[in-house]
């Protein structure tokens, strides 16, 4: 991964714990055949409105720090799912329920997954 790879990590999963994003993981598709990109950062807010406030988060702590923005944002019309695409690193804030449907984790059950550790 390349410093300016490790440093858009390091300023998503800030930009998620700036506003308290809940069960953050980092999922480390790099040794997965047919991946759609190299890594996938998962994280939970737990009302529509913690979901925009990550992604608003997000969007401005990258810009700022890295001069950086998603190349496409979608699912912002319910805030069940949004999903941010930094091409090699995509980001899927969910609601609760919306995670466990979907449970990203088991669909990629074969990546390299790594628990982040927040201090709230």
């Amino acid at each position: 991964m390349t410093k300016s790879g490790n440093q858009l990590i390091t300023y998503i999963i800030e930009g998620i714990e700036n506003v308290k994003g809940d069960d953050i993981q980092l999922l480390d598709l790099r040794e997965i055949e047919n991946n759609v990109c190299d890594y996938f950062i998962i994280c939970t807010g737990n009302s529509s409105t913690q979901v925009d406030a990550i992604v608003n988060s997000i969007q401005k702590h990258v810009s700022k720090n890295l001069k950086d923005k998603p190349w496409h944002v979608e699912g912002q019309n319910g805030s069940q799912w949004i999903l941010m695409d930094y091409v090699n690193i995509v980001v899927h804030v969910f609601q609760k329920q919306a995670r466990e449907f979907y449970d990203i984790e088991g669909l990629w059950g074969d990546a390299k997954i790594t628990e982040i550790e927040t201090n709230y």
